[in-house]
């Protein structure tokens, strides 16, 4: 079933979900049933499942030169989304993402997605490579998010790449987008960063689901200038709970959001691991019980593999 349909069900009741990352190449299944199964009790209607672009490392060769080999440290997307839904019964969400994947990669996996009756996706751009200055596309593959959702959006109507296919089956995938409440960091303001959401909307994205936030408040403001925006789709807001103190410095570097100062001091001043956990915890409850009187359409985790963590504030919120 479409995430939009779970939304318009649920009667302004807010839902829950979890996103998970594939094992590490070598790993296997049962990490993934192991981070979800202490979960699932809280009955998420979809789990999204993350995509992973190619990095690149030097082997050394007999000559003594190096040569550049691209590899792919966290495959398996496609096959975990089946197996999430074989075994829990619930719909699995697979990231689609524009970096290391021609357009024929992307037509493809479609194919194998609508085969496998997943009915949703999260169209994204993706990062650019560790010491890449900015984001190079594949050859022969998108740039922007914006083609991404196209290309989805023209096979929801049949229309493949191949302009010699007639008739060509039509999926049905509803499709998801990142939104980004303190703006994406490359959009010199959040005004333009609306306009780019919103070309994606009118290209065929039916809901968002907002980078992670630590004040409500922006999530809050980013809702309305959406709606002045003319952007008038469900919004999920993104919520990952900080368990350790150097993620008060890795997270505004890597994810580029702000830390409220209240967080940053109940997480420096506890004298433990543990209390620094908790604090992070804590916070993370009183984000979602305020998310939720709001009526937030879902609440949408980042497990990112801890489900422990994850679990003991869905338990405090549901």
């Amino acid at each position: 079933m479409k995430v939009t349909e779970y939304f318009k069900q649920a009667n302004d009741q807010t839902l829950i979900s979890f996103e998970v990352l594939p094992p590490l190449k070598g790993g296997q299944m049962q990490d993934i049933f192991n981070a979800l199964d202490p979960l699932m009790e809280f009955k998420p209607p979809f789990i999204d499942v993350t995509y992973h672009r190619e990095e690149f490392i030097y082997k050394k060769r007999k000559s003594g030169y190096y040569e550049k080999t691209a590899i792919r440290k966290r495959p398996g997307t496609v096959g975990i989304c089946a197996s999430i839904m074989h075994r829990y019964g619930v719909d699995a969400v697979p990231h689609l993402i524009c970096g290391g994947f021609t357009k024929e990669d992307t037509e493809n996996a479609l194919i194998d997605l609508h085969f496998l009756n997943v009915d949703n996706v999260l169209a994204l751009r993706g990062d650019a490579r560790k010491f890449e200055g900015k984001f190079i596309p594949e050859e022969g593959g998108h740039e922007y998010a914006l083609d991404l959702v196209k290309q989805v959006s023209d096979m929801n109507s049949g229309k493949y790449l191949d302009s010699n296919i007639e008739n060509g089956a039509a999926t049905d995938f509803c499709i998801g987008i990142a939104g980004y409440p303190e703006k994406h960091f490359e959009a010199p303001n959040l005004e333009l960063d609306l306009a780019f959401t919103k070309a994606k909307i009118d290209a065929g994205a039916d809901y968002i689901v907002t980078q992670m936030f630590f004040d409500n408040q922006k999530y809050f403001d980013y809702v309305k200038a959406c709606r002045a925006a003319g952007i008038n789709v469900p919004i999920v807001p993104g919520l990952k709970p900080i368990t350790k103190k150097y993620q008060l410095n890795s997270i505004p570097r890597l994810f580029h959001v702000d830390m409220p100062g209240d967080l940053v001091k109940a997480v420096t001043e506890a004298s433990t691991p543990e209390a620094r956990t908790q604090a992070g915890v804590e916070w993370c409850i009183a984000q979602s019980q305020e998310l939720k009187a709001a009526g937030a359409p879902c609440l949408h985790y980042y497990t990112m593999g801890d489900s422990s963590t994850i679990r003991k504030i869905a338990e405090a919120v549901y």
